[in-house]
């Protein structure tokens, strides 16, 4: 897979994960899931994954845990948290807990089941890669 792909990729699954974080969320909370209530929950989480995207240069290494995938988490946090405040959305303590835990289950958990498969599909690459020097050198 060309790495573009694989960062776009990357980068929609933690799209996907930020909204059910949203919605999962909001229905626990009995709220409306209006299109304007979800949509005034989720902008704030994500420009804090953007952010998190650009500072990390995550779309270099898009599946690695340590960095990008722990930082990405932790600036969508705070980012959207700092963002929810400056807009006077509520904030309090557990929420902060909760989108902290959630989202790090989500950002890192996520990659840590994709790391053996994408490790696996590198090394099938590189011996095919092997076998076809090997093939014109003959």
């Amino acid at each position: 897979m060309k790495p573009w792909r694989t960062a776009l990729i990357a980068f929609v699954i933690d799209v996907a994960f930020v909204v059910v974080f949203v919605l999962v969320g909001r229905r626990s909370h009995g709220e409306a899931n209006s299109a304007a209530g979800i949509l005034d929950t989720l902008w704030p989480f994500l420009v804090g994954l953007v952010v998190g995207w650009l500072v990390t240069w995550a779309w270099r290494r898009p599946l690695a845990i340590v960095w990008p995938g722990v930082p990405v988490w932790l600036m969508t946090v705070a980012v959207g948290m700092l963002i929810r405040t400056s807009a006077g959305q509520g904030v309090q303590p557990t929420f902060i807990a909760v989108a902290a835990v959630v989202l790090g289950v989500f950002f890192v958990g996520w990659r840590l089941l994709a790391l053996p498969f994408a490790r696996r599909r590198s090394a099938r690459l590189a011996e095919q890669d092997r076998r076809a020097h090997a093939q014109a050198r003959a």
